[in-house]
């Protein structure tokens, strides 16, 4: 788990945290996994597990991917995650 050492910086996760809450009430699924790679810096949001999506858009250049499965959302994933 990571560690904030600021004030600051708790701050800031506080809010992100709670923007993130917000979106996620409008997701279409009840349960869902969040996993964080440090090294690329990338959020994925999974819907369904496990995840076997077989098609991705690119939503509007902002580095989010969308991920489905036929018709379904299963997952997202979020480039450069600690820059939002």
């Amino acid at each position: 788990m990571a560690t904030l050492n600021s004030k600051k910086a708790q701050a800031k996760a506080i809010r992100g945290a709670l923007a993130l809450a917000q979106q996620i009430s409008r997701f279409p699924a009840a349960k869902m996994w969040l996993d964080y790679d440090v090294e690329a810096d990338v959020l994925y949001i999974s819907l369904k597990r496990p995840q076997k999506a077989n098609e991705t858009v690119e939503l509007d250049k902002e580095g989010i991917l969308l991920r489905y499965r036929g018709q379904e959302l299963v997952g997202i994933t979020v480039l450069d995650a600690s820059q939002r």
